[in-house]
């Protein structure tokens, strides 16, 4: 994935004569990226053409990015745009798509996950990884950028293109429904208990 990046860069680079600094900066947020486009496509295929899809676009657009703005938010903005215009390619594709199942759907037919899926999940936790990946779309998008990215609430308004208390509405019922998820017995075995930093034990 990397590589396609990077000829993406290059290419853009050499046909605007130079966006060469902005393309280093935005590669730094390659991971960041990618975790977000894995809660969106919940594929780790279908996730690094996410993010290879936004970084085509920032670096063909890149004259559009107002130096001293938060670049990383704006990769997010391009990446929900991206995303949302794929599903709605995909919508009108003739294939019988049942969403609500392609949503519930196991990330994977493969068990080997990727590299940087270990590297997420061993951030993250396993139970907290699943509690998040348990979300319904918007309230997991939500969650997301403000607890594991650490974006603002207004600039999460502007990534998801809806109101600030739209956004503050959606993070607090998406960490109540984490709560739960996290606190409450589960089916097969026992309930989970927050301790220190966040992290959770049995």
């Amino acid at each position: 994935m990397l590589r396609h990046i990077r000829l993406a860069s290059d290419a853009a680079d050499g046909a605007q004569g130079g966006s060469g600094a902005l393309a280093d900066e935005a590669l730094e947020y390659i991971d960041s990226l990618y975790g977000a486009a894995m809660r969106l496509t919940r594929n780790p295929a279908d996730a690094e053409d996410l993010v290879q899809e936004t970084y085509v676009k920032a670096f063909r657009f890149a004259e559009q990015f107002k130096p001293g703005t938060h670049l990383k938010a704006w990769l997010h903005t391009i990446l929900h745009n991206t995303f949302l215009n794929m599903r709605r390619r995909a919508t009108r594709d003739p294939v019988d798509v049942d969403s609500e199942r392609v949503d519930n759907a196991p990330a994977r037919d493969s068990d080997e996950p990727s590299p940087e899926e270990l590297l997420m999940r061993a951030a993250l936790g396993a139970d907290l990884q699943a509690a998040i990946d348990a979300l319904p779309d918007a309230f997991r998008q939500a969650v997301w950028l403000r607890d594991v990215e650490e974006f603002s609430y207004r600039e999460i308004a502007e990534i998801l293109h809806v109101a600030a208390g739209t956004v503050m509405s959606r993070i607090s019922r998406g960490r109540r429904m984490l709560y739960r998820h996290l606190t409450e017995p589960q089916a097969g075995g026992p309930g989970l208990r927050i301790v220190g930093g966040g992290a959770v034990e049995r």
